[in-house]
């Protein structure tokens, strides 16, 4: 074989070589650009959207989006940004501000549309929310494009965790896989608007991806039967409402809906008693939250602490690095604290068929004022 011939062969090679690296920039060039608020909904997104989507998340894995600050840099990722992902129901007080001063314009999802949110009626006597968990009926989130519209500040100048107000409203709706089910539609949908030429292809990932939302919640009912319907749990701060109403276990917590603020003595004295006074079997850590707290209580009542809860973020790797790894985590983590194998006085009270899916398959343009991303 002559030397002329190994050169042709290994040019032609090179060419090719070079094409396909060529490929994935190419192919990054064309995806969706998408910015999500934290790391829950940015792998949502990921699995809806498929190849076709590239994710920016803004507050990372582990991250806390209660007290976090937007930086200039978020406000650029915005301005790039063809469709933007929030929770709403002023879980992230600091997204409506940083969209305001990044001049986005295109489409926006307020993951929590159409979702009736649980009532967070405030801390009683002992520190913690009687959650209750009965979904009251507030019609108020019929939200306009930002979901709640009613911080509109313009000074972007300050911490924007200075003072966040959670409302009466729990925001934390991904902790019930039924009602995440609302959360994949408003995505899909949102990704529809935003890239109408692979719809199908949003269509049937959500349709994929919701049979394994429907797996992963009857893995977590099977193991949760088997924890005593009396038992109470207490986590860093109040954020397994949905998770209690959906699934059962209650969670005490000695702060409220967000992490910002520090108990008071005179609350963790409470809490004291209240662990006394109630079947609390254990305490968790949460991954994003302040550990301290936790771990003076168990200093104090001498009760375990018998794990860490993803609440609010995912981790940064391992099997909670995603939300359906995260929501199985979870309720391993409970069960291997405090099953009671063969009980199960649930009864299935829990079993709520809430298919809240709401008919989001009927084409809602709501609040995805698809400013026409053509791509």
């Amino acid at each position: 074989m002559s030397l002329a011939y190994l050169s042709s062969r290994s040019s032609r090679w090179l060419v090719g070589v070079s094409a396909m690296l060529a490929l994935p920039a190419a192919m990054a060039n064309e995806r969706v650009q998408v910015v999500t608020s934290f790391s829950i909904l940015a792998d949502m997104v990921e699995n809806v959207g498929g190849e076709h989507v590239e994710v920016t998340s803004l507050v990372a894995a582990d991250g806390d989006a209660h007290v976090y600050s937007p930086s200039p840099g978020d406000a650029r990722s915005l301005a790039n940004a063809d469709l933007v992902v929030f929770n709403g129901l002023l879980f992230e007080g600091w997204m409506e501000r940083l969209i305001s001063a990044s001049d986005y314009s295109g489409a926006l999802v307020t993951a929590t549309d159409g979702i009736e949110p649980l009532a967070f009626a405030g801390h009683d006597e002992h520190g913690h929310d009687d959650h209750g968990h009965e979904e009251h009926g507030h019609d108020d989130h019929g939200h306009d494009d930002h979901g709640h519209d009613d911080h509109g500040h313009d000074d972007h100048g300050h911490d924007d965790h200075d003072g966040h107000d959670h409302g009466d409203e729990d925001p934390h709706a991904w902790q019930d896989m039924q009602q995440a089910k609302v959360y994949v539609a408003n995505i899909r949908d949102g990704l529809i608007a935003a890239d109408a030429d692979n719809a199908d292809a949003y269509r049937a990932n959500a349709e994929q991806y919701l049979q394994e939302m429907a797996e992963v919640d009857a893995e977590i009912r099977a193991l949760i039967d088997e924890i005593p319907a009396s038992t109470s749990v207490i986590t860093g701060h109040d954020s397994f409402g949905y998770f209690s109403s959906a699934y059962g276990v209650t969670f005490l917590s000695p702060v409220g809906l967000s992490t910002e603020a520090d108990p008071s003595g005179a609350s963790m004295a409470a809490l004291v008693d209240v662990i006394e006074q109630e079947n609390v079997q254990a305490l968790f850590h949460e991954n994003m939250t302040n550990q301290s707290i936790i771990t003076q209580l168990a200093e104090e009542t001498g009760l375990p602490i018998a794990g860490t809860l993803y609440a609010d973020a995912l981790a940064a790797e391992g099997e909670a690095s995603t939300y359906l790894g995260m929501m199985r985590h979870n309720a391993q983590v409970l069960h291997a604290a405090l099953a009671q194998p063969g009980h199960d006085d649930h009864g299935h009270s829990h079993d709520h068929d809430h298919d809240h899916d709401h008919d989001h398959d009927h084409d809602h343009d709501h609040d995805h004022d698809d400013h026409g991303h053509s791509h």
